[in-house]
């Protein structure tokens, strides 16, 4: 009746690649969490699948970008230079419902 829940054959391998992609373009250190993940928008106007990449490099210091494709189209030119990487830290309250 309830299926298993498989993920997208090479979904696993594609998150690897951005997440090391990731740890490299915004020069993080082996201590720094990286998740990548891949969500589906239903809201008018979003792409039906987007990546979503958050990052820490701090107990309290979380980075947050979204690319507005699939994780296993994502490219390294997706994603901001190195520079940007201040101006991807979320408040601690902030919501991020919308994007």
């Amino acid at each position: 009746m309830f299926g298993t829940l498989k993920p997208p054959q090479g979904l696993a391998e594609a998150c690897e690649r951005v997440s090391a992609w990731t740890r490299e373009r915004f020069r993080l250190e082996p201590a720094h969490t990286v998740l990548v993940t891949e969500l589906v928008c239903g809201l008018p106007g979003c792409p039906p699948l987007e990546t979503v990449i958050a990052f820490w490099t701090a107990p309290d210091r979380r980075h947050h970008l979204k690319v507005f494709k699939p994780v296993a189209e994502v490219t390294p030119d997706d994603l901001p230079p190195w520079w940007m990487r201040e101006a991807l830290i979320v408040a601690p309250d902030a919501d991020l419902a919308c994007c």
